[in-house]
């Protein structure tokens, strides 16, 4: 069993000042960049930002220990492909799932993928190389299931030890397992609202409610992706699984690109499973954990 992080009430406070002044403030300077076409300043301001719940456990001076550094997953390997593969398939699922209920959205001639492509320089060298772009969709896939989880798993942890590792253990004491998760779900979309709103991030600017219902939707989202999270922290008690959990869900976003432009403002819906209709899959899958959780 995971130790639980002993915080004062002024310490939570300090926290979730650090972590949400701080990184709401890179926010709206990443949407500055973004709004002004540099892709790359944008990327490297986030993720600094992920780092700021870190941070903020660092200035409130709440402990480190017994968020679970050294693994321990003796008899729970399971896990580690829970967290690594489950989100692939929650995501899979959620993007048929969305096609079957709109098949004319689907991009058959990916225009898409090309015009980021060739928006990236990337293009020539892609045409070269011989690929197809399916073969391109397969090997993408693969690497989202394998490698890149593990490296995105480090940027990932500056948002985990705040998150799972403080948030959710003071608000599950406080709230009750079920609310606390629900409640910290809420707090974690929350927090990404200033780039949603300013830079259009994970739904962009032009969909059905903006801006909205995406802030609402996303927050539904994180709530569901949080009861995941947190299963896996509980069960395995180290907080790398959670980490490499959170990276897989970063890792795993090509169905984003596989509908067809026309369709953007549809983006709340899906097929990406931040959207509506593609994250029933998880919701299930949530609930699922919560109803079992009860009955323990």
């Amino acid at each position: 069993m995971m130790e639980n992080t002993k915080m004062s009430r002024k310490q939570f406070t300090k926290y979730m000042i650090v972590a949400f002044g701080l990184a709401w403030i890179l926010e709206i300077i990443a949407s500055v960049f973004s709004n002004n076409g540099n892709q790359i300043a944008f990327t490297i301001v986030m993720a600094i930002t992920m780092y700021m719940p870190f941070l903020g456990v660092f200035i409130a001076r709440i402990p480190l220990k017994g968020m679970g550094w050294a693994p321990r997953l003796k008899g729970k390997v399971r896990y580690v492909f829970f967290a690594l593969w489950m989100p692939a398939v929650l995501s899979i699922i959620g993007g048929v799932l969305f096609f079957a209920v709109f098949p004319g959205a689907f991009d058959a001639e990916y225009s898409t993928l090309y015009g980021l492509m060739e928006e990236a320089g990337a293009l020539e060298q892609f045409e070269a190389q011989g690929l197809t772009m399916p073969m391109y969709l397969l090997i993408s896939s693969i690497q989202a299931v394998t490698f890149v989880p593990f490296i995105n798993m480090f940027a990932a942890l500056g948002e985990e030890v705040g998150w799972r590792g403080v948030m959710y253990p003071y608000l599950k004491e406080k709230l009750g397992i079920t609310r606390g998760r629900i409640v910290g779900g809420a707090i974690w979309g929350a927090w990404h609202w200033p780039v949603m709103i300013l830079a259009g991030y994970e739904y962009g600017k032009e969909y059905i409610g903006a801006p909205v219902l995406g802030l609402i939707v996303f927050c539904i989202c994180t709530v569901m992706m949080g009861i995941l999270l947190d299963h896996v922290y509980e069960k395995t008690a180290t907080i790398w699984l959670p980490s490499l959990m959170h990276g897989a869900i970063n890792a795993f976003t090509i169905f984003a690109y596989l509908a067809k432009p026309e369709y953007a403002q549809m983006s709340i819906l899906g097929p990406a499973f931040i959207g509506i209709i593609s994250m029933i899959p998880m919701i299930i899958v949530a609930v699922i954990i919560c109803v079992k959780k009860k009955s323990e």
